[in-house]
């Protein structure tokens, strides 16, 4: 059945025009709209929508019904996960739905694809008819259609997709924010799973990691909205896999974890009284909340706003000098590298880099160099069986005396002793005292 109304809140069939304009030009692929409810807005399709195999399909009561079901199953998805959701439909088609959000309410979709992602061979013309079986389609029909079918990689498919989504909302004049909230939760828990999943291998016993969230205020101190990132959502997943559904605790555990962003901040120069007042704006949501994916998203959103708070303040023109080169020393760490490669990443002179970077990070270039080293060997101890001689090589050392010295200053043992006490305790380390 198709829906009488053409247009929907936000979308006209102009902008349709437009948008299906741009995007057949990149991909060469139709587009078929929907409202909130699945049902099909004609003004707003691709008049090549439906490929004849589709038709072949939808020629009976039965077909049509699984595509609007397809539809409806891929949209709730789409609407959940903020993100456009990739699927084999009833029929064995790739089948891309595109969510329509204006704010937090689900507007519509749009969807792409009805193509294939692999070259028809014998299995795939077995699989699809066995789908088709219970239609009474014709095996060679289906056969025959099958084949006419565009053939796109999967990368081809996913640029599709983010390609619509981003020329959608810029097209259309939705507001965007409530689906990548949503799109932003999905890929946090994502993260926070991969990272419980690791613990679980590792097998380790519960100790909270106070040494990411060390870390953690130094990411913030500078402005590192990814560093800082990763490292909030270790340590989620560290509590959460410790913690799983008590609320009570995590609530308290995110209240920590706010006054330690909230602490950074300052640290990086934002106004304390500021920093206060979006503590208490923060600690009121949190009363209404009564799930740990929104939670987690709850203190994500708290990260994000205090960092811009520190782009923004007096100090951020010197947390963007030194930027490049805490980048450069994170991903060139197991090399060799000196302070004027540093320097020369930054744009800076070596002694103005090294002023510069000890004002902003209390910590010398070189030590925090060699911080990085150490806590990348310490994740290769636990986490590998590799030589303490390859991992001195591996992070960026050439000399295992010196990478041995260096590694029980810092962390109050050797490297062997590290590795089997943690090991034999089962625990997550310790930062050794000062």
């Amino acid at each position: 059945m198709v829906e009488k109304n053409t247009t929907t809140k936000g979308l006209s069939p102009k902008n349709f025009t437009e948008i299906a304009g741009v995007f057949k030009k990149h991909f060469r692929l139709a587009l078929e709209s929907c409202n909130a409810g699945g049902k099909i807005l004609p003004k707003m399709c691709s008049a090549d929508c439906d490929p004849q195999f589709c038709k072949l399909v939808k020629s009976s009561p039965e077909g049509t019904k699984r595509c609007s079901e397809e539809r409806l199953r891929s949209m709730k998805i789409a609407f959940e996960t903020g993100q456009c959701y990739i699927s084999i439909c009833h029929a064995g088609l790739v089948l891309v739905c595109v969510p329509m959000m204006d704010e937090d309410n689900p507007i519509g979709a749009m969807f792409l694809g009805k193509c294939l992602w692999e070259q028809v061979t014998p299995i795939l013309i077995e699989d699809v008819n066995r789908r088709l079986q219970e239609l009474d389609i014709p095996a060679e029909q289906v056969t025959g259609e099958l084949k006419k079918l565009p053939i796109l990689t999967g990368r081809k498919i996913h640029e599709a997709a983010e390609f619509l989504f981003d020329l959608m909302y810029e097209v259309s004049g939705l507001d965007p924010r409530g689906i990548r909230w949503r799109r932003e939760r999905t890929n946090q828990q994502s993260q926070i799973g991969e990272f419980i999943q690791e613990q679980k291998k590792l097998g380790t016993a519960w100790r909270y990691p106070l040494e990411s969230e060390r870390e953690l205020i130094g990411k913030v101190k500078i402005g590192d909205q990814t560093g800082a990132k990763e490292i909030l959502n270790s340590i989620l997943g560290t509590i959460l896999f410790h913690n799983p559904g008590e609320m009570h605790l995590l609530k308290a555990r995110m209240v920590e974890l706010l006054s330690i962003l909230g602490r950074a901040a300052v640290e990086g120069g934002v106004d304390i009284n500021l920093i206060l007042e979006k503590n208490l704006d923060y600690i009121t949501k949190i009363t209404v909340i009564d799930n740990q994916e929104d939670l987690c998203a709850w203190i994500s959103n708290a990260l994000n706003e205090f960092i811009d708070l520190v782009y923004t303040s007096q100090d951020a023109r010197k947390v963007t000098q030194i930027r490049p080169a805490i980048n450069y020393i994170d991903a060139n760490f197991d090399k060799q590298i000196s302070l004027s490669d540093i320097a020369k990443a930054s744009h800076l002179s070596i002694s103005r880099l090294a002023h510069v970077f000890k004002e902003q990070m209390n910590i010398t270039i070189i030590d925090y160099l060699t911080s990085v080293r150490i806590e990348r060997a310490k994740q290769l101890l636990l986490a590998t069986n590799q030589s303490c001689t390859e991992i001195c090589f591996q992070v960026g050392y050439n000399n295992q005396s010196y990478f041995t010295r260096t590694f029980k200053e810092l962390v109050g043992m050797s490297p062997r002793l590290f590795r089997e006490k943690n090991r034999r305790d089962g625990k997550l380390f310790e930062p050794a005292e000062t």
